[in-house]
């Protein structure tokens, strides 16, 4: 089967990193696949890496967030163009699947593909009302197959979707070399966190909490990995703020890290403090598989993942306050619920959410979504829809 992989960006976030984890499996499959992607960042080498080629599209940049109305002049502007590079390449690749990564290309591929080529949409992202509106009707009008990976990034789409062609498959993480790490007692304590600087990542409430167990644990130390991603200049001044809010605390900022299961391997616990999660994260599930607990604000997917008290602590109300106390309280008077958390966690990440199963599933998905015979009358009903 060749397949046709679309991403919107080529900088490396999560969904970007989870289409990496499944070009491995295609090729053991005997699949061929092509990517198209916007820009130059680092997907588009490391997909070259894995023998895939890949084609330049254009799609933005657009801002991110809320879409002012130069970025809707814009995204009109592309869609024509790159509805027909799409279906350009689709040609000259033969191929037999669409796969669309971002909701941005959504529509093009919808329109590109018509009713010669399935299209399979993978929803990473909880996406806005007018996004979700957009992003329907592409999906009504290409009779699309869905993936998404918790609940919540799919929750807007729910009234597009017949149940038949909406798939929850939770993401998978490779397994981690690194040991359960055992603390002694005259150990510093190390909590850390990793992603994306962004606001909505909650950088500046984990340094705020960091201020409070400083105070009270002299022996802790904090450690932050990730860089602002997509070329947001709203990230990169967010990022320089983070230096004021940690300064005199002993916080090193380490920035992005590639070997994430030695980073997390370091850690005594993991911090989740999202303040407006759009999916369920990775982060989490790696520090399952590396047996480091989490505590995490109930944002987003985070709760479809995280079993309060037993594979991980949710923190409610979502505050530094809160943080710093929860974590006080596990740290000072219940340090045995941190391992017996994490040794909970992977044993889940075991059962549920390793990269073979993820594999396993999405392959499986494909493969009958390219076989699938699409309703004539439904495409002539979404047409006259749109």
């Amino acid at each position: 089967m060749n397949v046709l992989f679309l991403d919107q960006f080529s900088d490396l976030g999560g969904a970007q990193q989870c289409l990496l984890d499944l070009l491995p499996a295609l090729r053991h499959k005997g699949w061929s696949a092509r990517a198209a992607v916007p820009g130059d960042g680092p997907l588009i080498s490391l997909m070259r890496e894995l023998a895939v080629p890949v084609d330049p599209i254009r799609c933005g940049p657009y801002s991110s967030g809320r879409k002012s109305f130069r970025d809707a002049w814009q995204i009109g502007s592309d869609f024509g163009p790159l509805a027909r590079t799409i279906r350009e390449l689709a040609v000259s690749t033969d191929a037999h699947l669409l796969y669309v990564n971002g909701p941005r290309l959504l529509p093009s591929a919808a329109w590109a593909a018509r009713r010669r080529w399935p299209v399979l949409f993978h929803c990473h992202n909880h996406l806005s009302r007018p996004a979700a509106w957009l992003a329907g009707r592409a999906i009504q009008y290409a009779q699309a197959t869905v993936i998404a990976c918790c609940r919540h990034a799919v929750e807007p789409l729910s009234d597009h979707i017949p149940p038949p062609d909406l798939h929850l498959v939770d993401n998978g993480v490779a397994a981690s070399p690194s040991p359960l790490r055992r603390r002694t007692e005259s150990d510093s304590i190390k909590i850390g966190m990793l992603g994306r600087i962004s606001p909505e990542k909650g950088q500046a409430e984990f340094l705020q909490a960091a201020r409070r167990l400083s105070r009270a644990l002299p022996r802790c130390s904090f450690r932050i990995a990730g860089r602002p991603l997509f070329n947001d200049p709203a990230a990169k001044a967010y990022r320089r703020s983070l230096d004021d809010l940690a300064a005199g605390l002993p916080v090193e900022f380490v920035g992005w890290r590639d070997d994430v299961t030695d980073f997390l391997g370091d850690l005594d616990l993991l911090v989740v403090p999202s303040a407006r999660e759009p999916g369920a994260p990775r982060v989490v599930l790696e520090a399952f598989a590396a047996g480091v607990p989490v505590a995490a604000f109930p944002t987003g997917g985070i709760p479809e993942i995280v079993i309060d008290g037993v594979t991980g602590f949710l923190v409610s109300p979502p505050t530094p306050a809160a943080l710093a106390e929860r974590i006080l309280e596990l740290l000072l008077r219940q340090p045995h619920r941190l391992q017996a958390a994490a040794r909970a966690a992977h044993e889940t990440w075991r059962s549920r959410f390793t990269l073979e199963i993820y594999r396993e599933r999405i392959l499986a998905i494909m493969a009958a979504t390219a076989t699938r015979k699409r309703s004539p009358e439904k495409l002539v009903a979404a047409a006259h829809a749109s």
